[in-house]
This record gives C-alpha cells, sequence and structure tokens, in this order.
C-alpha cells in the first residue's frame, strides 16, 4: 500500500530522504497493527515537498494528528508474513538556519520561571517517561559543573557544549527502552540519550523542552549520499522573544538547514518512528537504513 502527499513549494536545499524498516520473522506473522512516525513534519519553517509510505506486503494505511501536531500513519498488514518492509520517501526543505544573539539579558529567567505552571507548556515542563530527575543525574551535573546561570541562551548552549564533551557517542551502547542512568554513569550512549539528558536539565530549570526526532545530512560521501541505519535526534528548548530553539548536543551545534524535523514529543517513546502489535511471528529481527542526499541549490 502506498499513502502520498505532493507539493510545489519555494526554499534554499532539498534534501531526498529514503528510511527503510525491515522486520524479519522467525514464524510467519498475522495481524499486524503499527504506528508509524515518519512523515516531517510542515512548521517553523520547513517545507514538505513530497512524502510517500510504501509496504510490503501491503497493508491499509490511514493518517491521523497526535496531540503533539505530529502526522501518524495507522498500518493495517492482516495475511500472514515473514518479512514486513516500510518505505517512507520524502523530499523536504529545512527551515532556514535563524542567527541567535549573544544573550537573552535581565529578565529572561522571570518570564521563564512563569511558564512551569502554565498549562501550554505544561506537558514539556515536567518530567516524562524518559526525561526525569534522579539521583544520577544530580550526581552527574555536580560533578561536571552543570547548574543554571545568569542568562538561559547562554546556560543551554553552555550545557549542550558539556554533553558533548562528556559523553563517547558508541553506537550499540544503549537501546531504544535504556533509561538516562545508562548514559550518566557509562559515559557512553547514542543521540537519542543525549537528548534525554538534555531535556531532564532544561526541565529542571523550568525551561520547556522537547524530543525532535529527524535526520541529519553529514556531507563527506563520495557520491554526496549520507547514510545510516538511525534517525537522528536533538531538542528545542523554548526561549523568551526566541520561541523554539534546536540544541543538537550529539555534534556540539544549534539545530540548522542539514536537520530535518520529523516530530517532535516529549520523548522518544512520544514519537518513535515505528511501533505496534501482532500475532505470532516468533523473535523479530529490524533493520534500518536511512539515506539522505542534497538534490539541488534553488
Amino acid at each position: 500500500m502506498t499513502s502520498g502527499y505532493s507539493g510545489t513549494l519555494a526554499g534554499t536545499t532539498q534534501y531526498e530522504i529514503r528510511h527503510v524498516s525491515r522486520y524479519e520473522y522467525t514464524f510467519p506473522a498475522r495481524e499486524c497493527v503499527m504506528l508509524l512516525c515518519l512523515k516531517p513534519l510542515v512548521n517553523a519553517g520547513q517545507q514538505l515537498v513530497r512524502f510517500e509510505i510504501e509496504t510490503r506486503p501491503p497493508g491499509s494505511l490511514s493518517a491521523e494528528t497526535d496531540p503533539f501536531g505530529n502526522t501518524r500513519h495507522v498500518l493495517c498488514v492482516h495475511p500472514e508474513h515473514k518479512s514486513l518492509e516500510i518505505t517512507a520517501r520524502s523530499t523536504v526543505i529545512p527551515a532556514p538556519f535563524k542567527l541567535l544573539p549573544s544573550g537573552l539579558g535581565a529578565g529572561a529567567w522571570k518570564e521563564i520561571n512563569a511558564w512551569r505552571d502554565a498549562c501550554l507548556h505544561w506537558d514539556y515542563a515536567h518530567p516524562s517517561a524518559m526525561a526525569y530527575p534522579s539521583p544520577a543525574l544530580t550526581d552527574f551535573a555536580r560533578k561536571n559543573g552543570i547548574a543554571r546561570g545568569k542568562d538561559p541562551l547562554r546556560d543551554l548552549i553552555r550545557l549542550s557544549d558539556t554533553l558533548h564533551s562528556v559523553f563517547q557517542y558508541t553506537p550499540g551502547s544503549t537501546s531504544a527502552a535504556s533509561p538516562i542512568e545508562e548514559i550518566l554513569t557509562s559515559g557512553r550512549g547514542v543521540c537519542q540519550d543525549y537528548a534525554h539528558v538534555m531535556i531532564a536539565v532544561a526541565r529542571s530549570w523550568c525551561v520547556p523542552a522537547r524530543y525532535v526526532s529527524g535526520y541529519l545530512y553529514v556531507p563527506g560521501s563520495p557520491d554526496g549520499q549520507a547514510w545510516s541505519n538511525a534517525t537522528h535526534a536533538w531538542v528545542e528548548c523554548l526561549l523568551p522573544k526566541l520561541g523554539w530553539v534546536g540544541f543538537d548536543p550529539t555534534n556540539r551545534s544549534l539545530a540548522g538547514e542539514r536537520h530535518v524535523r520529523i516530530a517532535t514529543g516529549r520523548d522518544y517513546l512520544d514519537i518513535s518512528p515505528t511501533r505496534g502489535v501482532r500475532q505470532g511471528g516468533g523473535e523479530t529481527r529490524l533493520e534500518v537504513d536511512v539515506r539522505m542526499r542534497p538534490l539541488t541549490d534553488l
């Protein structure tokens, strides 16, 4: 089954993205129902030129909008199958990078403090299932001099830089279900872990913070095509006068024109790319292949 979207939009660099998730089962599976969060966002300056999902074997697809404004597709595959391949193809124009001031000045923390109990930002200002306060987080912050200072923008940039310096990016060291204590104690993790720690710290400072899933183009391959076996994750924090600002602690950078946003939520559990239930199947092996390349500079 294929579900598609297309449009004509103006912008700068377009990225073509192919995201393949392939499930292999030891025994035939049936009555599979999955929730897919793969369609890039259309907001904050990001533009979606084309999007489609194709599955093998075919199934029924229906779209819905979740409470955070993300598009999800419900996939139902009823016949028996020993493998399921989900391919999402997107063409996206990322949001342009916005230059930030050197700081926010006096009064910024006072305004942020007032947001903590506001209904509008409640979900992003309080602990969630994978971004929460803990003794390990308190100890980690103390050992690394992580504390709220005089200016929230400068403090968040320093926090992102510290996480990049202290943690070692190690694929396979954690899983999607790993609590933040794993990276806090071992010092090794992946982008998802970096994001959860930064969110937990930012929320402890009363800064509304949300998890962003998406793609990051890293140039340098001979054919101009970046590829990986996963999506990327970073953080957005709400700041006075600036709105939502993206921080990528894994790469010690602000989110920019190489970042493509798929979805935002309280943490990974809100916006995992694929999840679902089925009958049968036995053990499951999942392989993910992500390819991303710039199409043109318009």
